[in-house]
């Protein structure tokens, strides 16, 4: 079945419940965004502020259904735990984040296993969309 494209929080409300997103980001302030476009979606949140702490997140909850990556990370990078990540759970949906929008980062994401890509600043409704398209 294809999944429901949403792209407003209204149409979210409830949507994603029982669903797991595991928010890898280092700025507080990009993970309080995060968190508050997703909030009524019923999807549980947990927040990762570097790429070691994403890791043990992912090999300890196995119910995590899809991953909001930030690329530029302290010592291990996104792509990197990415990388990781893939090997440990092939088919979990990674959706890179980053500021750093400069030409080529999207093929590297590409590259290192994310499925979809967003540049920071990121609109409600494109993360709504990417989001929805892959829980």
């Amino acid at each position: 079945m294809e999944n429901q494209i949403i792209d407003t929080i209204a149409a979210s409300i409830n949507l994603w419940v029982g669903k797991v997103i595991l928010i890898v980001e280092d700025v507080e302030s990009n993970y309080q965004f995060l968190a508050a476009t997703l909030s009524k979606s019923g999807a549980e949140l947990l927040w990762a502020r570097t790429g070691e702490e994403a890791l043990e997140l992912l090999k300890s909850e196995r119910s995590i259904n899809l991953v909001l990556m930030d690329i530029r990370l302290v010592n291990l990078d996104g792509y990197g735990v990415t990388r990781e990540l893939k090997k440990l759970r092939p088919g979990l949906p990674v959706i890179a984040q980053t500021a750093y929008a400069m030409k080529g980062e999207q093929e590297k994401s590409k590259e290192a296993g994310c499925d979809a890509y967003l540049a920071k600043p990121i609109r409600p409704t494109e993360l709504l969309k990417a989001v929805s398209r892959y829980i």
